[in-house]
């Protein structure tokens, strides 16, 4: 029997995506959207908003209606703020920590007690490769993402007895519509105008030449079917080799940073 998964922002992006080759494979495929009647899918969707504690006690109440056994939750649902830190308002970082750090520690503290109930489970976080490698022009988003990387390694440890396995992705840049989805810092500081004007045109041409994001839901499904998986899954051209760059040698690391911005 196939096993049923659960997936966070599956209306697009790389949730549309996994939840449908997951479905088309045979899974029993749950989704969930702030507004999941603006879409069409071949796979169970619920209403979920992961920013508020209300629609998740409803949308958890609603789930286990539908299912009474999850094997697996996708922590997927999150979105992007960019802007150079001193310039993006501390309310824009509040609602990034909102909803792509505590939103996903919600959902998975409301599924957490029926799979230790049922003595298995699998946790799979979205994160991004700005989770382990910090660059310009997205300090709140690495933030978030770094965040998320620290908890699930310690909740790891914590659900090990109860047969409940704890992985994360940390995908390169792809093109998932994230960039027409973010949300962008309003206040200018002349100082910055310079550097500004440089560093979003490098990080314009990363995401627009970004490739498709197949390996990404390639490995998230890998991560479904695999029994014992190991935690951490950089993902895209060079993306382990990036995070042990920054780790062992970082003045180099850093230089070529500031090199390919000054390109622009």
């Amino acid at each position: 029997m196939k096993q049923t998964i659960l997936i966070t922002g599956a209306s697009s992006g790389f949730g549309l995506m996994l939840a449908t080759r997951l479905h088309e494979t045979g899974y029993n495929v749950i989704g969930t959207s702030r507004n999941p009647g603006k879409m069409q899918a071949p796979f169970k969707m619920l209403t979920l908003d992961i920013t508020s504690d209300n629609s998740i006690k409803s949308f958890s109440e609603a789930l286990f209606k539908h299912v009474s056994q999850l094997d697996v939750l996708i922590n997927n649902a999150g979105f992007y703020v960019s802007g150079l830190a001193e310039e993006t308002p501390v309310e824009l970082g509040r609602e990034q920590f909102e909803t792509n750090f505590w939103g996903t520690i919600k959902v998975t503290n409301a599924i957490l007690p029926h799979f230790r109930k049922q003595k298995s489970g699998k946790i799979i976080t979205v994160g991004s490769i700005t989770g382990l490698v910090a660059f310009p022009n997205a300090s709140y988003y690495a933030a978030t993402k770094h965040a998320l990387e620290g908890y699930f390694k310690s909740l790891r440890f914590e659900l090990s007895e109860f047969n409940i396995k704890v992985a994360m992705v940390e995908p390169m840049g792809f093109k998932t519509g994230i960039i027409s989805s973010s949300v962008s810092a309003q206040g200018k500081i002349n100082d910055y105008n310079s550097y500004r004007n440089k560093i979003e045109k490098f990080s314009n041409n990363i995401f627009d030449n970004a490739p498709h994001p197949t390996p990404v839901v390639n490995a998230l499904i890998k991560l479904v079917e695999e029994k014992n998986p190991t935690f951490s899954h950089p993902i895209g051209k060079g993306a382990s080799m990036l995070a042990n760059f920054q780790h062992f040698a970082y003045k180099p690391f850093e230089k070529k940073v500031i090199k390919n911005i000054n390109k622009f």
